[in-house]
């Protein structure tokens, strides 16, 4: 009988997937030195488990000599690294002295001396430049803000007065269902009242 395609992913079940990794990791290894004794070739296996543990195996020598053997056969993986690091070290810094300098442009810029009183001969044309540069994005960004905050008070307005116009009308209507509810036509008596007493009621 054909045995089936394992499917690779993950075992979830953990006792499976350490059975597995038993039988593989001695396949693996087996393998390894096979290959070693037919071929007369000089293998390094490292094996980490989930767990972390450890296996290893070196077929001709130790693991330790290999690794020396790997390391002289790649001389230039080590100064290319540093090199590397040393670059991006350098772009750093460099990156890091431009912000200081801009800072410094800025705190200068913010003084208040520099303000009212003028900084004639105190400021190069270069830091000018820059401050200068740095003060349009500020007022950008300040006018920016400002549209944005008067058009939500626009927008507010047009609400307010939305909501004034219904309430207007909804008075309205009701002014105009309460008055046509009350129309009356005046009573008319045929009873007289003086508006003036008898001046007998006061002889004596």
């Amino acid at each position: 009988m054909a045995r089936g395609k394992v499917q690779m992913k993950r075992i979830e079940n953990p006792v499976h997937r350490q059975v597995t990794f038993c039988k593989r990791r001695a396949g693996l290894l087996k393998k390894a030195k096979e290959l070693s004794v037919l071929c007369d070739a000089e293998i390094g296996v490292f094996i980490f488990s989930s767990q972390g543990k450890l296996f290893e195996l070196a077929t001709k020598g130790s693991m330790q000599g290999l690794i020396e053997r790997y390391m002289k056969m790649k001389p230039t993986r080590a100064p290319q690294t540093e090199q590397t690091m040393e670059t991006q070290t350098l772009d750093a810094k460099k990156e890091i002295n431009l912000m200081k300098q801009e800072i410094e442009i800025l705190q200068k810029g913010l003084r208040y001396r520099y303000m009212f009183d003028g900084g004639a001969g105190t400021m190069t044309l270069d830091e000018l430049q820059v401050l200068e540069k740095h003060l349009e994005t500020w007022i950008y960004h300040v006018r920016s803000a400002k549209m944005d905050i008067l058009f939500q008070e626009i927008q507010l307005l047009r609400n307010s007065e939305g909501i004034l116009a219904a309430a207007n009308k909804y008075l309205q209507d009701k002014v105009e269902v309460n008055t046509g509810a009350n129309d009356f036509m005046p009573i008319a008596t045929d009873n007289t009242y003086p508006l003036t007493i008898p001046n007998d009621i006061y002889e004596f």
